[in-house]
């Protein structure tokens, strides 16, 4: 669990309508659910809104040992009495702050009884350990996201879960979008941006064929970052790009000729 209160707003170049969804969603205190691919921008959006808005934020990196406990808050023992510790959502519940769960659909289901009474026009979350009962302030918001590409049948979100937040979802920017978000991330020339997204769409029609996942935005801003430092370009594409995306090494000399084509040696 991380809190971080921005001082200066995090960049974040908007591909639709999505910043004006989350104002008048919060403005109404709705939650919202963010659906899309890894390394599109789900967090730094929300690091983006967070810091508009003028509002802490406690983001949770959901796993499958993720308990709601863990969120809610525990009992811990020291100095030799019981005392109680508030939870990353409970937090945010106190503070008026925002609380998002990144790929929440890793956590246990028992998580899901948690989130229920705070994604609706209740907004209230009961304590069970303590007795309290605490009722979210106007600032609060519950933001979630995950994957939906990537979750087999066992790991999807229920409808009943996902018919309580209002829901956008996001992709990989369009081209010129993205050559906007590569070149002013990684500080990089506007010809070397446009040769790394030629070569992430090339390898993103590969996506349904032979990769669980596609070369991210994110992947692309870390290999510009590495060019810019006078690391090799091929190089700085195996290592930022090609190696994350499989670990078969078959696959890794396929990607790496399409790579060469793209960048050149």
């Amino acid at each position: 669990m991380t809190k971080t209160k921005q001082q200066t707003t995090p960049y974040y170049q908007p591909q639709n309508n999505e910043v004006e969804l989350f104002e008048h969603a919060y403005n109404n205190q709705l939650p919202m659910l963010i659906k899309g691919p890894t390394g599109c921008g789900k967090t730094r959006f929300i690091q983006h809104m967070a810091a508009q808005l003028k509002r802490p934020l406690y983001t949770v990196a959901c796993h499958d040992d993720l308990t709601a406990a863990d969120l809610v808050g525990r009992h811990l023992i020291g100095d030799g009495e019981t005392y109680w510790q508030d939870g990353p959502l409970t937090k945010a519940v106190r503070e008026g702050a925002i609380c998002y769960l990144d790929e929440v659909v890793e956590a246990r289901k028992d998580t899901t009884v948690v989130l229920h009474p705070l994604s609706d026009d209740r907004r209230i979350l009961p304590i069970e350990r303590t007795g309290e009962l605490l009722s979210a302030p106007p600032e609060f918001m519950l933001v979630v996201s995950y994957n939906p590409g990537y979750q087999n049948l066992l790991k999807g979100m229920k409808p009943s879960t996902r018919q309580r937040f209002v829901s956008t979802r996001f992709d990989y920017p369009d081209v010129q979008t993205e050559t906007t978000i590569v070149t002013r991330e990684a500080g990089i020339d506007e010809q070397l941006a446009t040769q790394l997204i030629e070569l992430a769409h090339a390898l993103r029609v590969l996506k349904d064929h032979d990769l669980e996942e596609s070369a991210s935005t994110r992947l692309l801003v870390y290999a510009a970052t590495l060019i810019k430092s006078g690391f090799n370009p091929v190089d700085a594409c195996r290592a930022a790009i090609i190696e994350p995306l499989s670990d078969d090494e078959e696959t890794v000399e396929a990607l790496m000729e399409v790579v060469r084509a793209k960048i050149g040696e």
